[in-house]
């Protein structure tokens, strides 16, 4: 089959989520013997490659602009992806749902990763959120196929669209230490610091985790890893109310390697992600063998089977700083969490049982079907 992916902005990157997304399921099609075509922002890259680890790579523009650029990407991307040869579509985000009816429209078998519930994000303006809710309605009406990555999404859109949705999650592979020197250089000891690794947003809930660590009776560290290039109120407010001896700041990490070794040397890692539906940094945690703090969503719940494969804790600084309590007094606690972590993804979220997934849709579309 010739594949193309739209709405990601573009392979390699430096960012998670979708573009990961891309390039691991695009190789895997690739080793598979299809054609894999990913459309990039052409202004987000200096090096414009004609492939990259096998997957073809077309450099579309885009207007300048936080909420024009993509937008007008995809709106460009479209258009080229229906006069090209292209088998199938595989759109992502939501966001992109109104162009479902062009490719409809011209013939084109389609399908849709609709990812979190972009609207609830309180980062968005009102017209933002009125946008991105409107975005996964024409995603429900106009696309052949509408993929939600986890139970409990596919189970809101069915109550909120009536929408059918095809559940496929998110994937990551089992990684392990292999240089904890790397993460002395950052001024941290092997075990001796909890993790954030998320964007710094309001809806990461970032604030409760600072918080309750400090409340917490731990004489590790929390060392988070994120950050953004541009002014950002909410880091300001963490950086405000942090103890510099106890909270480290480090910034974005690029480094998918040195971001393993973050994973795979830290005592815990705590995940405060609210929206999203099954979360790529919370697969990471768990495949990279750590003992998981994540707050307690429909969508972190069903990742770690209830609690099994993690520790779930309250919206609420003081649950959190008691969880915290409990498995920084207690080292085979935590221990007994990190042998089976790992264990979960092989169970469910393995990257080539995602791309299986995926394969079996695009078939189903060729012949046809949804």
């Amino acid at each position: 089959m010739k594949i193309a992916i739209l709405g990601t902005r573009g392979i390699p990157s430096g960012y998670s989520g979708y573009e990961a997304f891309a390039e691991e399921l695009g190789v895997r099609l690739v080793n598979r013997g299809h054609e894999v075509t990913v459309y990039a922002h052409k202004n987000m890259f200096t090096d414009f490659q004609p492939e990259y680890r096998g997957i073809k790579l077309k450099y579309i523009p885009s207007m300048k602009g936080k909420n024009t650029s993509q937008f007008s990407h995809s709106f460009l991307s479209t258009w080229k992806v229906i006069f090209s040869g292209t088998d199938v579509v595989l759109f992502c985000n939501a966001a992109n749902g109104p162009f479902g009816l062009l490719l409809s429209m011209f013939g084109k078998r389609n399908c849709i990763n609709v990812d979190g519930l972009e609207w609830m994000r309180p980062k968005w303006s009102n017209a933002g959120k009125k946008y991105f809710y409107f975005g996964a309605w024409c995603a429900t009406k106009f696309f052949n196929v509408v993929i939600t990555d986890a139970k409990g999404m596919q189970d809101y859109y069915k109550k909120e669209f009536n929408c059918t949705s095809t559940d496929i999650a998110y994937g990551a592979d089992l990684k392990y230490a292999e240089n904890p020197d790397a993460i002395r250089k950052l001024g941290l000891e092997p075990f001796q610091y909890y993790l954030i690794a998320s964007r710094l947003v309001p809806d990461n809930n970032a604030d409760i985790i600072v918080k309750a660590f400090l409340k917490s009776n731990s004489k590790r560290v929390l060392a988070i890893a994120g950050g953004t290039v541009y002014k950002n109120p909410f880091e300001e407010e963490l950086r405000a109310i942090a103890d510099p001896e106890r909270i480290k700041f480090l910034g974005h990490i690029n480094d998918s390697t040195l971001i393993k070794e973050l994973h795979a040397n830290a005592y815990a890692y705590t995940h405060g992600h609210e929206f999203g539906g099954t979360n790529p940094a919370l697969l990471k945690g768990l495949a990279y063998g750590n003992c998981v703090i994540a707050l307690d969503t429909v969508f972190n719940r069903e990742v770690l089977k209830d609690g099994e494969y993690g520790i779930l804790y309250k919206k609420d600084i003081s649950d959190l700083a008691e969880k915290i309590n409990s498995i920084d007094g207690d080292e085979n606690l935590a221990q007994s969490y990190r042998d089976k972590s790992r264990i979960r993804i092989t169970e469910r979220y393995t990257w080539e049982h995602i791309t299986d997934q995926y394969e079996e849709v695009f078939h189903k579309l060729l012949k046809g079907g949804k």
